[in-house]
């Protein structure tokens, strides 16, 4: 059995910014305390949801770094070291390992993307560089590629690859790929909406953006499911299947950083190209916000 990172909800997290777009490190901080007090099982900084498309190699750095050091290794931190550059992302992961990430998420080559063979070729580059477990990360409607079950036995022989997040939003794919890889490779969710049914496939939780907003909820989702309380815990998908539609309803971390906001939580502005929701979307996401007890 390989080095499990968790099991349950990791946030993936949001990165606060001042009003001039810098990092707000002091805000940064006190998300962190206010999730893990939250109740998340681990945290995804700079990823996705945390822009970090738009930090620069010194600010993606710094936030890994304060990220460890509010964590103090009372959940797993989780970095995100993903690019389209194989060297890069090798040297990212390593930085990240030196300064004590527990595990890292990595997203496939985008823009130039690759050939499955490709994908092999850059995942193992990085594995054999670095001693951290590392989780794959696939979303074709974000990259372009798509890592395939087949590929997916091959990536799992690495005894540094330990799990992927998959945001494929093909239930059979991913069926075939927990049949290929066993206890090889965890599986965990990465869409909201189907965090439930790629559980009842041998799932282990999911790395969360609804969980920004509601991470005891989210984190009961699975909890309750590991308890054997199933009929509970897809109660609990199917509250909140219209608040993340509507934290869906642009694109990712657009909307559920404006829901931050409009909960006082001080997200600050998005970086560009970002840009805010237009009235009739924020107040539909509004409506969902008061109709949680949000707002």
């Amino acid at each position: 059995m390989k080095k499990r990172i968790f099991t349950g909800c990791a946030t993936a997290l949001v990165t606060p910014f001042n009003d001039d777009c810098s990092v707000n490190y002091p805000r940064l901080r006190q998300l962190i305390e206010e999730q893990i007090v939250g109740g998340v099982d681990a945290l995804v900084i700079c990823g996705t949801t945390g822009e970090s498309a738009t930090l620069d190699n010194d600010e993606h750095c710094k936030v890994l770094e304060e990220a460890v050091k509010v964590a103090n290794k009372r959940i797993p931190i989780i970095a995100g070291t993903g690019s389209n550059d194989t060297m890069y992302a090798a040297q990212l992961s390593q930085h990240a390992e030196a300064i004590g990430c527990d595990g890292l998420l990595m997203v496939t080559p985008y823009y130039n993307k690759t050939s499955q063979n490709g994908l092999i070729n850059h995942y193992f580059y990085v594995a054999d560089r670095v001693k951290t477990p590392i989780i794959l990360y696939n979303v074709p409607s974000r990259t372009g590629t798509a890592i395939q079950p087949a590929t997916y036995k091959e990536l799992a022989k690495h005894e540094n690859i330990v799990a992927v997040k998959e945001a494929n939003g093909d239930i059979s794919s991913i069926a075939k790929t927990r049949s290929l890889c066993g206890d090889e490779l965890d599986i965990y969710s990465g869409n909201d909406d189907e965090i439930v049914p790629i559980m009842s496939l041998g799932g282990i939780g999911v790395i969360s953006v609804l969980s920004n907003i509601l991470p005891k909820e989210t984190h009961d989702i699975c909890a309750e499911y590991f308890k054997g309380n199933h009929q509970k815990a897809c109660e609990l998908q199917l509250k909140y299947v219209s608040l993340i539609n509507a934290l869906f309803s642009d694109v990712n971390p657009i909307p559920v950083k404006e829901a931050m906001n409009m909960m006082g939580l001080g997200m600050g502005p998005l970086r560009m190209p970002l840009a805010p929701m237009t009235d009739a979307a924020r107040e539909s996401l509004r409506a969902e916000l008061k109709k949680h007890g949000l707002l």
